[in-house]
């Protein structure tokens, strides 16, 4: 039986996470407590509610976490399968690549709002990144976008890359994807990655664990019931309790290394911690990081979060230390 070594993780070869908020983090988690949280609880949930809703988010990305200069931008559309690879100044494409998943409720986001984020993950990898263009909800309900994330999973395999020469990341729904991916895979027999990391996971669709963190400590980007109704434009008729949205790690499960961020005050902190304790229960190898303030997926705004740019860094280490180990001689075990 083929057995990885052990992942190593950044806090064993990186200093220790903050324990404090940087004053600008604070503030712009207050400002936004008092603006974009009030702005998105009144949109309505309906097509100018959602279009409103994918404008305003556009532009905090932009503006937060602007396109590094000299990136490169290839779209891609082949067969069912549309993203756009993104690559910083220098990186060229070789056999490894990320591959990731963008988030934001299965409705907001896509391919070019996370161009800014791509664009750092490539500057510290030196990798390119294939960002996934799935399709959105309410137009395409579930399980459109899972479908969508294992078709551009499967083109990666079938243009030039091996499994092991992949990682997968994401934030928000997108670590529900993510893990939905894995688990697929596991399923299948399918190559997994060599491992993936999640910025702000998503694991409760039905966003219980979020709503009651909200009503202690209100996040700062949207009401959890706001997410909640967001969510269900996807998951429509699908029961709550189906297996492909209600996602457990079984005992026995071969996954590869995962690597969490999300910030401790957020609606979706319990989701991450609820992923740490299933993957460690599956005996999967997982790593939390839970970073002070209350921004959700706080890496891709550093113009508004000082301390994306440090936990960019060290989400960067995990991906090269990862592929490292993967490529490494396999050792054989006799089962």
């Amino acid at each position: 039986m083929r057995t990885r070594s052990m992942a190593t993780f950044p806090s064993q070869v990186a200093g220790a996470i903050p324990s404090r908020a940087t004053t600008r983090t604070r503030l712009a988690a207050t400002a936004s407590v008092l603006g974009i949280r009030r702005v998105n609880g009144l949109l309505p949930n309906n097509r100018i509610g959602i279009e409103a809703g994918r404008a305003l988010i556009a532009g905090i990305m932009a503006a937060g976490g602007p396109t590094l200069p000299g990136t490169a931008v290839l779209p891609v559309r082949s067969g069912g399968v549309r993203g756009e690879w993104v690559r910083a100044a220098g990186v060229e494409h070789g056999n490894r690549a990320i591959y990731y998943l963008h988030g934001s409720g299965y409705v907001v986001c896509s391919a070019r709002t996370h161009r800014g984020l791509a664009s750092r993950l490539s500057k510290l990898t030196g990798l390119p990144v294939f960002v996934v263009d799935y399709r959105l909800a309410p137009e395409h309900p579930f399980p459109a976008a899972a479908e969508d994330a294992a078709a551009g999973y499967r083109w990666l395999l079938s243009h030039g890359y091996r499994a092991e020469n992949l990682v997968i990341g994401g934030d928000s729904a997108g670590c529900h994807l993510t893990l939905d991916l894995l688990l697929q895979n596991a399923i299948s027999g399918a190559e997994q990655p060599a491992g993936a990391f999640m910025f702000s996971p998503l694991m409760d669709p039905t966003l219980t664990l979020a709503e009651r963190r909200d009503r202690v400590l209100p996040d700062p980007m949207a009401p959890a019931t706001v997410g909640r109704r967001l969510i269900e434009l996807y998951t429509a008729a699908e029961p709550e309790d189906s297996p492909r949205l209600r996602l457990r790690i079984p005992a026995g499960t071969t996954l590869p290394p995962l690597f969490v961020q999300a910030s401790s005050g957020e609606m979706l902190a319990d989701d991450a911690r609820q992923l740490r304790d299933m993957a460690a229960a599956a005996g999967t190898p997982c790593e939390l990081e839970l970073w002070p303030g209350r921004i959700h997926v706080f890496q891709a705004l550093p113009l508004l979060v000082p301390e994306a740019a440090a936990a960019l860094r060290r989400a960067a280490a995990f991906v090269t230390s990862t592929l490292a180990q993967s490529n490494s001689p396999i050792r054989e075990q006799v089962s």
